[in-house]
């Protein structure tokens, strides 16, 4: 398979340089941009010439095997502060009191 523009294509499959999980890493995350084959396929038309196109295509792969690779830090969870707590609870407290002051009041009780 011999691209268009003369750059030998990139098979992620054939990669020395990553390890397996990097490799399923970015599979995953570029799923869009890799074919069956393994090739991960950039294009850039932004430069006049083909040769700047080139270095365009360059770094834009790098950037997003780079981007594929970074593993985002897990979130952890907080629980609500006590002052959070007691606002919310005196809230619900104040709605509650404007609820009752709605109701018809009877004149035998």
């Amino acid at each position: 398979m011999k691209p268009a523009n003369g750059l030998p294509p990139w098979f992620l499959p054939c990669s020395r340089f990553f390890t397996e999980d990097q490799k399923q890493r970015i599979k995953v995350k570029l799923a869009n941009r890799i074919t069956d084959d393994g090739v991960l396929l950039v294009k850039s038309q932004a430069a006049r010439t083909q040769l700047g196109n080139k270095s365009l295509v360059i770094d834009k792969m790098n950037e997003l095997i780079t981007q594929a690779l970074l593993v985002k830090k897990a979130r952890m969870s907080t629980k609500p502060s006590k002052a959070s707590i007691e606002k919310r609870i005196e809230s619900k407290k104040r709605h509650a009191q404007n609820k009752l002051f709605r109701k018809k009041f009877n004149q035998e009780d």
